[in-house]
């Protein structure tokens, strides 16, 4: 498969892997890598010390290009920028604020920039500071959301029609057949997160990849929408967040309701009642916790069985 983004990481698969919280550590990101995807790990749940023992474990294990995500609005993005210069890394995916602030330092140690977005409008930013290319992500996808709630559908093709630089697509994409629809919709790769998550490399809590695997259609909910938009799996605390959204409390209640290391809470330490447990709307079609090897074959024939059908349709 080759694409703009195959062509910019010099991968074989233009699959990226989210580089989740409490998740994407080093034994994810260097699985994807070496089956040919991207893998990022996820700083978001890292000190910067913890970052760059991370990237020198994942360096051990694969020789394969993979990448660092930094959510900006941490208070020490600028120690992580530092790590990920120090230890050499060459892509960076960055997410919850604005890239501008660090691209010229980024670019001028050769680091391929990446921004995810929920809009077109973010988009055209992230190209004019020099973003290399985009992740749109639609509201199916899991965590923090864009607050226009628009889909992965109706984002993908107007990215593509509005920017310059290659766009990937993301939220709700979880097997082979998401892949080639948003290929067609003009992506020039996909960045999965959920399917991820629930695979044996996943430093995720096993009750954690469980509730994924159990999930179906309705098993997420959008929560905190004046605080920030995020989508979770199902349980007593989301529908308190709810409960307490739609009884109209204020910011500072539900910034109160939801806390501190909530994430952790309900990913990493598999508290199934009071932990936000973060994933997207295609939890529903994860089955069963592989490890990324099978869920890289798994991937590949469902593009394969999905293209077969298409020809036939067409033809």
């Amino acid at each position: 498969m080759k694409t703009e983004i195959t062509k910019l990481f010099k991968i074989q698969y233009p699959i990226i892997q989210a580089g989740m919280v409490w998740v994407a550590g080093w034994k994810l990101a260097s699985a994807v890598s070496n089956e040919g995807g991207l893998g990022l790990i996820g700083s978001g749940s890292m000190k910067p010390d913890l970052l760059r023992e991370h990237i020198k474990d994942c360096f051990k294990a694969t020789d394969k290009p993979f990448g660092v995500n930094i959510p900006l609005l941490r208070s020490d993005a600028d120690e992580l920028v530092n790590v990920i210069i120090d230890e050499e890394i060459k892509t960076v995916f960055t997410s919850a604020g604005h890239p501008g602030k660090y691209i010229d330092k980024l670019k001028k140690n050769n680091v391929k920039v990446v921004h995810v977005i929920p809009s077109v409008k973010f988009g055209l930013k992230a190209q004019e500071v020099g973003c290399d290319a985009v992740v749109g992500e639609g509201v199916e996808a899991g965590g923090h959301n864009g607050i226009n709630e628009t889909t992965t559908l109706a984002l993908i093709p107007q990215l593509v029609d509005a920017l310059k630089i290659p766009v990937l697509a993301a939220g709700g994409i979880a097997d082979g057949r998401g892949i080639l629809a948003a290929l067609s919709l003009g992506a020039e790769g996909v960045q999965i997160g959920t399917r991820f998550a629930a695979s044996i490399e996943s430093s995720a809590h096993p009750n954690y990849k469980q509730k994924v695997v159990q999930a179906n259609d309705e098993a997420t909910v959008l929560a905190f929408k004046k605080i920030g938009l995020v989508r979770m799996l199902k349980n007593d605390f989301a529908s308190r967040a709810v409960k307490a959204e739609d009884e109209g409390w204020d910011e500072e209640k539900l910034k109160e309701l939801l806390g501190r290391k909530r994430e952790r809470l309900g990913i990493f330490e598999g508290d199934e009642i009071e932990g936000e447990m973060e994933a997207g709307q295609g939890a529903g079609l994860v089955k069963e916790i592989l490890s990324v090897k099978e869920i890289f074959k798994k991937l590949l024939n469902e593009i394969s069985e999905a293209q077969k059908r298409n020809n036939k349709i067409i033809s």
